[in-house]
């Protein structure tokens, strides 16, 4: 099958008329990913920011079969729609979760990785924006450092989140999984392909795509796309895949952009001093050193 582009994957919407926050780079995720999977993805959402704004009964904004799990059992609930549509004879379906980075590196930590462990044939997409957004924008464990959330303040004496994002695509990779890859609605054909990828492989992935929120980043709504492609850039973010046991870099930026000008574009991230900026470009470094010594490209 042809790697599907933006040009060529479904012209119908299968997520649309919800009531997320202009901008929302979570409901451009879900609406992309649908979009490749068809008319029979059977979609597991939980607690999160997709589920509050595509459930307002009478205004249900998935045109396929779709229902919302417990906050810590969106993976878990994936298996049960794949074994129950398997049992009763459906054959061309696809199980898929979409769940925002608490609901994934926190709370359901433990229900992914159980789905991982059985191998499981469904898809798990963690749309990442890096907070708990849905609740009042507290810090997740996918928060990057130096964040200010309304859990992790900035204040005189600690700037903001003090603990580093969580590697979840490496915690997914740890357990051997089939494939897991991350993205960034910044690259919609880099996703896009991956969803697709994801699609023909039997057994458990793992997609974890960023997916930037203008209320909780503090930038406008018309900047999502451009600052989920510059997060790439400055190297914050990288684009990557896991499959029969080796991680393979998708892209390489021939020099990173500012992580500074990343930075300082967004309201959480104002009050960082210039050390705060320098301890985050050397975590980078350190890192991409990590990543050209044990990826392909």
């Amino acid at each position: 099958m042809a790697n599907k582009t933006a040009e060529s994957i479904s012209r119908d919407e299968f997520f649309y008329g919800h009531k997320a926050c202009a901008g929302c780079g979570g409901s451009l995720a879900v609406r992309a990913a649908l979009k490749v999977l068809g008319p029979n993805a059977v979609s597991v959402l939980p607690a999160g920011c997709m589920s509050a704004v595509g459930f307002n009964f009478p205004q249900l904004c998935f045109s396929n079969n779709s229902i919302i799990s417990t906050f810590a059992g969106t993976a878990s609930m994936l298996t049960g729609v794949e074994a129950g549509l398997r049992a009763r004879g459906y054959k061309d379906f696809t199980a898929v979760g979409f769940a925002g980075d608490g609901g994934t590196a926190d709370i359901g930590i433990q229900a992914l990785s159980g789905a991982i462990d059985r191998n499981d044939n469904i898809i798990y997409i963690c749309y990442d924006n890096e907070a708990y957004m849905n609740t009042g924008i507290q810090k997740s464990g996918l928060t990057p450092f130096g964040a200010k959330t309304t859990t992790t303040p900035a204040g005189k004496n600690i700037h903001g989140n003090i603990r580093p994002k969580k590697n979840m695509f490496e915690i997914a990779a740890a357990h051997d999984i089939p494939y897991a890859a991350t993205a960034s609605i910044g690259n919609l054909p880099d996703f896009i392909k991956k969803v697709q990828k994801a699609s023909q492989i039997q057994g458990t992935k793992y997609i974890h795509v960023i997916a930037p929120c203008p209320t909780g980043w503090g930038v406008a709504p018309d900047e999502t796309v451009a600052i989920a492609k510059e997060v790439v850039e400055s190297g914050l973010w990288y684009l990557a895949e896991y499959e029969n046991g080796t991680f393979r870099l998708n892209y390489k930026p021939k020099e990173f952009s500012s992580v500074e000008a990343y930075l300082r574009k967004q309201g959480r991230f104002k009050h960082l001093t210039d050390e705060d900026i320098k301890i985050i470009e050397a975590s980078r470094d350190k890192k991409w050193e990590y990543i050209n010594k044990n990826f392909e490209l």
